[in-house]
């Protein structure tokens, strides 16, 4: 139980555990990636609870309340959060240190969101005396922690569709689930190519293995191994791109409308939403002792979908602004 915890102790522990996260070289704090390991945590504390969403409300009020300010209002900059799946892949490391964290503490949900809280405060006044504004860090914290909570959601969410839509009223296959949810992932990481409208061949690996990773880093932390197969069997680059459009003519409007109804607009953070979701439906298809498809197999389908998507639409010069 938590009243035999030293509180104070353990919170000592908690940002020690972060500053070690986030250090950089000698004494500076890396603190874009302190604010996102700070989202994650409060993210997994939060979905203890029945209705995470409103606990993420009310851990905002609190959170004014203590820091004596609100959060900066205004327009922010278009570089001024990380990209879409550095906050995916940051937050999910904030939410495994969670994890690992209130081990002892799983009685005592609120006990440990209550402790969480204060050691987010403290850390928003140590960033402000290193120069940041609390008002801003304040803004951050938020804008990253609704990103991956939204997420979290989202991919759940997809993968319900999924199986109540497509499995379960049009006699989709598991194949086709873990296929169509990367094939979206694909076209929307095309779709959401800026500031350019002309497909740059020199960035789209870049661009696709960040997203890719979404996938694997989902599949892999829900039991499928990691190995090095992912890409096996995959086209070479210079054969025609060959993307199951069916599945994504079928799917996609679904996708599009639940994401409409939570507002997340964005097409990469869409895009890191469906890799998410794709990893998760992989796991699903290619887990446990008897599984569907077999790891060999699984991986490389939805790693194919993804990147012949990508491919087919980037060859012909999608525009950001088509969507």
């Amino acid at each position: 139980m938590s009243i035999l915890i030293d509180k104070t102790g353990f919170a000592a522990h908690i940002h020690k555990c972060l500053m070690n996260q986030a250090s950089l070289a000698g004494e500076e704090t890396d603190g874009m990636r302190m604010i996102q390991l700070l989202s994650g945590i409060t993210v997994e504390t939060l979905l203890l609870f029945d209705e995470p969403d409103h606990g993420l409300e009310a851990t905002y009020a609190r959170l004014a309340q203590m820091l004596e300010c609100e959060p900066a209002v205004g327009v922010m900059g278009a570089n001024v959060l990380p990209p879409a799946y550095v906050i995916e892949s940051e937050t999910e490391i904030g939410r495994a240190l969670a994890r690992r964290l209130f081990e002892d503490w799983l009685n005592c949900a609120y006990d440990f969101h209550d402790l969480l809280v204060t050691v987010i405060q403290g850390m928003i006044v140590q960033l402000e005396l290193c120069g940041q504004p609390r008002s801003e860090t304040f803004r951050l914290f938020i804008e990253c922690t609704n990103r991956c909570m939204g997420y979290e959601i989202a991919a759940q969410e997809l993968c319900d569709i999924v199986i109540e839509e497509k499995i379960g009223g049009e006699g989709w296959n598991l194949a086709d689930a873990v296929s169509g949810l990367s094939a979206v992932a694909g076209r929307c990481l095309a779709m959401g190519h800026s500031p350019s409208p002309v497909f740059n061949p020199v960035t789209w690996n870049d661009r696709l293995d960040q997203v890719s990773y979404v996938m694997t880093q989902e599949a892999v932390r829900l039991g499928i191994p990691a190995g090095s197969d992912w890409r096996f069997g995959l086209a070479a680059n210079d054969c025609p791109a060959n993307a199951p459009y069916d599945l994504i003519v079928s799917l996609e409007p679904s996708a599009r409308g639940f994401f409409r109804i939570i507002g997340m607009m964005d097409l990469m953070d869409q895009a890191v939403a469906c890799a998410k979701a794709a990893g998760r439906m992989l796991a699903v298809a290619a887990g446990g002792d008897a599984p569907e498809l077999e790891p060999v197999i699984a991986k490389p389908l939805a790693m194919a979908a993804m990147t012949e998507t990508y491919r087919s639409l980037g060859a012909q010069g999608v525009a950001a602004s088509a969507h």
